[in-house]
């Protein structure tokens, strides 16, 4: 008896255009905030053609998500099939996204994430000292913990945290997505990654305090399990869509792509420019559609790669670096600039040492830009907080200007350095510009309720595009 054997691939296939023009799928809440910010609705918030998806399925195609802002969808079949659908007179490119090579950079991935994870226990109350590091405390004590603000956490395994007792209230969490086509429960077995993540944020008990635990989240998976494929970043693609959707203000992801199973599909370090991936592009359009993003460095520091990983090289985000309680650069913690000059990582925070909180409820001490990022976005949900009518860029310039070495961003793993949440609050009104010794001067300014970037003689939009 002889098998045979039909390879499936995974494609993201981009259409030419959007004839509907159907309405914007977007919240009550999101559709407020576009209001009161000034953001207008433009071509990327028209939804994907239902006719080309349509038509897509008849052929035989499984769709898994889709992309309102790069016009297209993620989806699997096989080769003989890619090659019909690269034909259809409405499809502009087909790239394949994943194909069945060995699962060698997961391993490689997974190990990392191990040994982030199994530090020492410690006492839970040492979390205290991970926000004072910038200066979060008095915000705390005078009353401003992240209400009003709506978070995403995205990530790859959030087991167990819809039994932790620390995640309490419970009504804090609005919801959760998952972008990838594992088939575990979403807070099962998973990982525990995004748990320890939220944990920084989220978690109070037993003198355990999280940097702004009553703020909202929704939960968001985007990492696969078992593969490093390119598909990842079109799953976290499809999770910032979805968080502009909600309304969300805050995401924060401890994920980073460079090196993949198929090692041709391995990113040169000139692609980490912020304009040559869908997902970087993806964090940049987020910030210009009204949401604060924060990014891990990665941790690459003390080995090869060395730099960063996408979507930390993403313009108008805040990627984060890790310092220890002594404000001391993590070995590990990857290093700036972006390829193309721009200070990275922009802040850090707390990621030697970091105080996380386990699936089973216990505190440890744990290493990685992961938990760096979560820290800052936390941060940033208080000062939100406590200044309400200011837009994501403005919340973003007050946390970069307050850092203790705005002036001096010279040390590649440092940045700008640590942020003062106190002195951030502090600072005058308005949108501000971002400058630093030996890097080009930098100005963003809103014009049409458009967000603009001004470097040198030359004004580009925030995807990077100059505008004449």
């Amino acid at each position: 008896m002889h098998y045979l054997f039909i390879i499936l691939s995974v494609y993201f296939v981009t259409f030419l255009d959007k004839p509907e023009k159907t309405a914007p799928q977007l919240s009550e809440r999101a559709w407020e905030q576009r209001a009161k910010w000034g953001i207008a609705t433009d071509q990327m918030d028209y939804p994907v053609s239902p006719l080309y998806m349509g038509e897509l399925t008849k052929m035989g195609v499984k769709i898994y998500h889709k992309s309102r802002w790069f016009n297209g969808v993620t989806c699997e079949m096989d080769k003989e099939l890619a090659a019909k659908v690269a034909e259809l007179k409405f499809v502009t490119a087909v790239e394949m996204t994943r194909d069945d090579s060995k699962a060698v950079a997961q391993i490689r991935k997974s190990q990392w994430q191990k040994e982030q994870t199994n530090g020492p226990a410690t006492d839970k109350r040492k979390t205290i000292d991970q926000l004072k590091v910038y200066n979060l405390l008095p915000l705390h004590e005078a009353g401003y913990e992240g209400q009003g603000i709506l978070m995403t956490v995205c990530d790859g395994g959030f087991y167990n945290a819809s039994q932790m007792s620390c995640f309490r209230p419970a009504a804090l969490e609005l919801g959760h997505f998952d972008f990838t086509d594992d088939t575990d429960d979403f807070y099962g077995s998973t990982g525990t990654h995004g748990t320890e993540c939220l944990s920084t944020i989220s978690a109070v008990e037993d003198g355990y305090y999280g940097a702004a635990p009553k703020a909202q989240y929704y939960l968001m998976r985007s990492e696969e399990m078992y593969t490093e494929s390119p598909k990842e970043m079109d799953n976290l693609v499809a999770a910032f869509e979805k968080a502009d959707s909600l309304g969300v203000n805050i995401f924060s992801v401890s994920l980073g792509y460079a090196m993949f199973d198929n090692a041709s599909w391995t990113l040169p370090k000139s692609a980490l420019d912020g304009n040559s991936t869908r997902a970087s592009l993806a964090a940049t359009i987020a910030a210009r559609k009204g949401m604060l993003v924060c990014v891990a460095a990665g941790n690459e520091g003390n080995k090869e790669w060395h730099t960063l990983s996408v979507p930390s090289d993403a313009d108008s985000i805040l990627t984060v670096g890790a310092v220890r309680t002594d404000s001391v650069p993590g070995n590990f913690s990857s290093y700036g600039p972006s390829a193309d000059g721009r200070v990275k990582p922009e802040v850090c925070a707390v990621g030697a040492g970091a105080v996380v909180m386990t699936p089973q409820g216990y505190a440890i001490s744990a290493n990685g830009t992961s938990f760096a990022t979560p820290l800052i976005a936390g941060m940033a949900a208080c000062i939100w907080s406590a200044l309400p009518n200011e837009n994501a860029m403005q919340i973003r310039e007050r946390i970069i200007r307050s850092t203790d070495r705005y002036t001096t961003p010279t040390d590649p793993q440092y940045g700008y350095g640590i942020p003062n949440a106190m002195v951030a609050c502090a600072l005058p009104t308005g949108l501000m510009s971002v400058t630093g010794n030996s890097y080009p001067i930098t100005h963003k300014i809103v014009r049409n309720g458009q967000i603009l970037i001004i470097r040198g003689e030359k004004t580009y939009t925030i995807t990077g595009q100059v505008v004449e």
